[in-house]
């Protein structure tokens, strides 16, 4: 790009419209014109066409996956910005390979572990149900269960899962916790039992999934493992939804084979229209909303201002528009 052209930025899937409201975008100006989209478009064709103005593309998660075949088609892109520590939606080898810089932002596990709790608590006291009865003009409807003296299971005993267990023995719940890589010494370091993966999946009254997806862990819970747990129990997910066997789940709810679950992550999203997970009354079901706060979403567009400007100064791209 020459210094007589000025950057073209786009900050894709900005579904609240809060990009620019919640960082200072100024030490951009008269460096870069931003367009903000605030629509979803999942089809491949019609995320080249959207992007190949821009030289700066930011991209919120795992929203927009940008794959080679992509990458390939966008000759103007210079920069990824992407928010959170890591993208694996981002074909970072291609990218490199197709002179594309790609940076990422600051992270805090905060409001998924904070989220994870909410979906909880919501389902164990039947909060959506309750609500929509008040709101219609009724009055109780059903009697909830306490937490305490139950048994959380942690699939993942990571930053998030660690911290979610903290919280369960807090509510005084026995936390148990398997993962593949997971010893007894480091469970017994967090204050959790280490159990087996058979042990985790019969015992735990609510299991809370916290692994990374990875071709290890995709469908790491199939029919076999939720055939394991209590007709009484309910899955949580707030990690990925690949690392569970849709399928097989939809299968178990539908049946009543467990209990419910509380599910914030899915196979493809947003989540297609219709989808029996927007209807089955057993499925407590969010938007992919658990990493998404204000403070959060501060740090995600603070920072890739910063790594724009950083950007801009590094390659000379200083021009004013």
């Amino acid at each position: 790009m020459n210094t007589n052209s000025h950057v073209k930025v786009a900050i894709l899937d900005d579904y609240q419209n809060v990009s620019l409201s919640l960082a200072d975008w100024s030490p951009l100006d008269g460096r870069a014109s931003i367009t903000v989209f605030n629509d979803h478009v999942a089809d491949t064709d019609a995320i080249i066409n959207r992007l190949k103005p821009f030289d700066v593309v930011c991209v919120m998660r795992e929203r927009t996956p940008l794959p080679r075949a992509i990458l390939e088609k966008l000759p103007n892109l210079k920069l990824i910005a992407s928010t959170g520590l890591a993208n694996a939606a981002i074909d970072e080898d291609a990218a490199a390979a197709l002179g594309i810089a790609v940076l990422h932002t600051g992270y805090s596990s905060n409001p998924t572990i904070e989220f994870t709790w909410a979906l909880i608590l919501s389902m164990a006291r039947n909060v959506p149900q309750e609500n929509q009865s008040l709101r219609n003009g009724g009055w109780q409807l059903s009697v909830g269960e306490e937490l305490a003296g139950k048994t959380l299971g942690l699939l993942g005993l990571g930053r998030v899962g660690s911290a979610v267990g903290l919280i369960g023995r807090a509510f005084g719940m026995k936390v148990v916790a398997w993962s593949q890589n997971l010893t007894p010494a480091v469970a017994a370091e967090h204050g959790v039992e280490y159990v087996t993966k058979d042990e985790l999946f019969s015992t735990s009254d609510v299991l809370s999934i916290h692994v990374r997806l990875s071709p290890r862990t995709h469908h790491l819970v199939g029919a076999a493992e939720l055939a394991k747990m209590k007709p009484t129990s309910r899955l949580i997910n707030t990690s990925r939804g690949p690392i569970v066997d849709g399928a097989a789940l939809l299968e178990a709810l539908r049946t009543n084979r467990i209990a419910g679950a509380g599910l914030d992550v899915y196979d493809v999203e947003p989540l297609e229209k219709p989808h029996p997970l927007r209807e089955l009354s057993n499925v407590l079901a969010t938007p992919h909303i658990g990493y998404v706060s204000k403070e959060l979403y501060r740090t995600f567009y603070g920072d890739t201002v910063k790594n724009i400007a950083h950007w801009l100064d590094e390659t000379g791209r200083t021009a004013q528009i």
